[in-house]
């Protein structure tokens, strides 16, 4: 294993800020994981895993233990029949390159959640969820070391404490498990209507009506492309805000002051708002802050981009602009999406 000592953490965040780390290593094996995490305990260090840093924002002060970097590969595929297959993912695959893999086989299930930066592992501590689809609805199981028993366990589906962009792997046991692979189940079969508005849109515009996997990834590539930048280019961690849950009250409430509202039912009552339409009616759409150096994107006002940011602060002050702009508008309060990482 291959400890490094000092390390930029601003390299490891695709909004490329934030301290250093104390200490740095990949991995990328189970052995690997499991040797990191005893080196962390032997030396008293916090540990912590990660993946391409792509929802991660780490602070100015940096991680005063171990960085352990995330590169563990595998993907096998397993038909039970000829309508179902399961496949087994190393939690270091690059999730694009997953997806795509599954769509050249014809599965259907993940299609949706194309062009999503970051690696395979990232996707149930989020619950990652795009144009209709979210992990929870295809994961069987997480495999992963728990730092608690010091061994390595598998979690199944119903164990995970999925809810809208969270999991237990966020919530209530953040940092117990070292996610390692994850084993999802497709269909051999094409997606159907109803679609995610947006992806309806884009073929009715585009006169689009036969549907496969390949369709709908290459739908969601261009729409995703045509507003959304490159992390590899430019820094950003894509969307920096998550879309606020509101009771039916309140919603009628903001509806009535705000027809043009956008929003999205659920089924349990409550209602989803749009955080880009909000941040747009706010203001900050293309909105380049000269203060901090951060700006939002022309094309989608969830985007914030790091222009000229000196610091972690900086975004950090932007984002409490954001947040207190839509409030007083509104009423209604921001979360961050990316993780606030350090001391």
């Amino acid at each position: 294993m291959n400890i490094q000592q000092g390390v930029p953490l601003s390299d490891y965040s695709t909004m490329r800020l934030g301290g250093v780390a104390a200490y740095l290593t990949e991995v990328s094996s189970r052995n690997e994981v499991a040797e990191a995490a005893e080196y962390a305990r032997k030396n008293n260090l916090p540990a912590i895993m990660i993946g391409g840093g792509s929802n991660i924002v780490w602070s100015d002060k940096g991680w005063p233990g171990l960085v352990i970097v995330n590169v563990i590969p595998g993907f096998e595929s397993f038909k039970e029949d000829e309508d179902n297959v399961y496949i087994t993912i190393g939690s270091g695959e690059n999730w694009d390159s997953v997806v795509a893999r599954t769509v050249e086989q014809g599965l259907h299930g993940i299609e949706a959640l194309s062009l999503i930066p970051g690696t395979a592992g990232a996707t149930p501590v989020q619950n990652v969820g795009a144009y209709g689809q979210e992990i929870s609805e295809t994961l069987v199981s997480v495999e992963a070391y728990d730092n608690q028993t010091k061994s390595f366990i598998n979690i199944a589906n119903s164990d995970c404490g999925f809810a809208y962009r969270t999991s237990r792997f966020k919530e209530a046991d953040k940092g117990r498990f070292f996610i390692t692979g994850l084993t999802i189940h497709l269909m051999r079969s094409n997606p159907a209507p109803p679609f995610y508005p947006a992806l309806q849109a884009y073929f009715e515009q585009n006169t689009i009506t036969s549907y496969s996997p390949e369709v709908v990834r290459n739908a969601v590539i261009a729409i995703r492309s045509s507003k959304l930048p490159d992390p590899a280019v430019t820094p950003t961690n894509g969307s920096f805000f998550t879309n606020p849950i509101v009771s039916s009250v309140e919603f009628r409430e903001l509806q009535d002051a705000n027809r043009d509202l956008v929003f999205w039912e659920m089924e349990d009552g409550k209602v989803k708002l749009s955080a880009a339409w909000l941040m747009e009616k706010a203001g900050f759409k293309g909105y380049h802050d000269q203060e901090t150096g951060m700006a939002t994107s022309d094309k989608q006002a969830l985007v914030v981009i790091n222009e000229h940011a000196k610091s972690t602060a900086d975004l950090l002050k932007f984002k409490q602009k954001i947040v207190d702009k839509v409030q007083t508008m509104f009423g209604i309060t921001l979360a961050q999406e990316p993780e606030l990482i350090g001391q």
